[in-house]
């Protein structure tokens, strides 16, 4: 999460992919032990690989240009993602006795926000190993470009999250974002103009994590610092834990832990919700009326306040960046986004172009006052998935951790702290399974006669398939 600007900058520079195979190598070399280091995860596996395998042999056979679509639920996707291709493929194949010449690598697409506020060096990384930046708030024509000129002629196949960002959700897909459908189909439009002879293909990769041990002592420590943070006791009257905690106990039989937990986990989470209604009634003069409350779907309700509170949230950066409202809430941010980074990262700034002192400060004051109004929007980013029903309808201790944590980022948020890197509850394996490939080339002569149709279709496609490899 970019934190406050403190003065405005020169436009944003694309990153141009640079791929050094010594970055590469030496980075596989050091892979196992940094993610010792800079994780928790105990044990990566993977199934079905040998599709992996497959669609490796037929990209390096030159029958197929491939993209490989991978859910997103976790900042450590790209650990998981590096072990799967630099060791599980490579010892997939072995076995297969199939060949792939050459260490398995990608071509990805990644956010360019994400080096403003996790690191310069991380963006020379990223292009050194191949990717290629995107703004998502924007036609980026030479993010664009990049990408499809990777997709079409990259020395690997390529990679990108069609969620868009991570939704802290081992077990929901967001609504999935239309580039990778349209980049699927410029490819096949691409290489008929080449006429060249290859098949486009995007392969469904789901990646799900699961704690090795329940941490239900470190979920409850965490809800108890968050209570703290936001002037609850941690006690909670016998007749509410009763009240919310009934929907859970009538539905599984579970340990008094977990239904305790859960009833301060809902109690939490509206306390918050009305914080937070109060204070965009009071400060942003928001309309925000009581809504009705039905005693057997409490959970239902939170869920509509929480909708509402979105969308009012993105209200008002909408208002003070002149953004229509429109489209999907993962629409209405990335709009939002674009616009405060319009602001602060300016053209009038180039190195080559002279600005006085006070033209300099007024550019600043605007850049703070950007980034502040980008804050509405970096609060609804981690909600984007929540239902209001995950943890009622199936109470692991994964999804009340997912939960607690989303509620920390908000807290982290609110208190002007940046979430990231987020406390670690415990030792995780990950779990991740390959899909049924999806051949874009079939969709070509829908494609020709009904563009918007045909990428629509892709999308749904994509996100029925993600979904399904998300294990019960």
């Amino acid at each position: 999460m970019p934190t406050v600007a403190a003065r405005a900058q020169p436009p944003l520079a694309f990153i141009p992919p640079q791929f050094n195979p010594v970055v590469l190598q030496s980075l596989r070399y050091v892979m196992p032990w940094w993610i010792r280091w800079r994780t928790h995860l105990a044990q990566i596996q993977a199934e079905d690989v040998e599709r992996l395998v497959s669609a490796y042999q037929q990209f390096q056979a030159g029958q197929t240009r491939v993209l490989i679509a991978f859910r997103h639920p976790s900042p450590d996707d790209a650990f998981c993602l590096a072990y799967l291709l630099w060791y599980l493929l490579p010892q997939k194949a072995r076995r297969l006795k199939g060949a792939i010449a050459g260490t398995p690598h990608i071509h990805f697409i990644y956010d360019r926000g994400i080096p403003l506020w996790a690191g310069q060096w991380l963006g020379w990384l990223y292009s050194r190993l191949g990717g290629t930046p995107i703004q998502r708030g924007k036609v980026d024509i030479m993010g664009l470009r990049s990408a499809r000129q990777l997709f079409v002629n990259g020395q690997f196949p390529l990679a990108a999250a069609p969620e868009g960002a991570n939704n802290g959700h081992s077990e929901v897909v967001s609504p999935l974002e239309p580039g990778i459908a349209q980049l699927g189909f410029w490819c096949v439009e691409d290489l008929r103009k080449a006429q060249r002879e290859q098949a486009v293909m995007i392969l469904p990769l789901g990646i799900q994590y699961h704690y090795v041990q329940p941490p239900w002592q470190a979920v409850a420590q965490l809800l108890t610092q968050l209570e703290a943070e936001s002037g609850l006791s941690h006690a909670i009257e016998a007749g509410q834990m009763q009240r919310l905690a009934a929907p859970l106990r009538e539905r599984y039989p579970l340990p008094e832990v977990a239904t305790a937990l859960y009833a301060r986990l809902l109690r939490l989470g509206e306390h918050l919700l009305s914080q937070m209604e109060n204070y965009y009634r009071e400060f942003y003069h928001v309309a925000l009326s009581p809504l009705e409350a039905t005693a057997d779907d409490f959970n239902t309700h939170l869920a509509q306040r929480l909708d509402r509170l979105l969308s009012a949230a993105l209200a008002v950066a909408e208002a003070y960046f002149k953004v229509t409202p429109q489209g999907s809430v993962i629409d209405r941010c990335r709009r939002i986004e674009q616009a405060g980074w319009d602001w602060i990262y300016r053209d009038e700034l180039q190195a080559d172009k002279a600005v006085s002192a006070v033209e300099r400060g007024l550019a600043d004051r605007i850049a703070e006052e950007a980034s502040l109004r980008m804050w509405h929007m970096r609060l609804v980013e981690s909600f984007v998935a929540v239902t209001g029903r995950y943890v009622l309808e199936k109470p692991t201790v994964e999804r009340f951790a997912e939960t607690v944590l989303l509620l920390r980022d908000t807290v982290a948020r609110i208190q002007g702290r940046n979430p990231f890197p987020r406390p670690q509850l415990g030792r995780q394996r990950v779990q991740m399974r390959l899909g049924e490939p999806l051949f874009v080339s079939d969709r070509a002569t829908a494609y020709r006669q009904n563009r918007r149709q045909a990428v629509a279709d892709l999308t749904a496609d994509l996100q029925a398939a993600l979904e399904r490899l998300i294990l019960p």
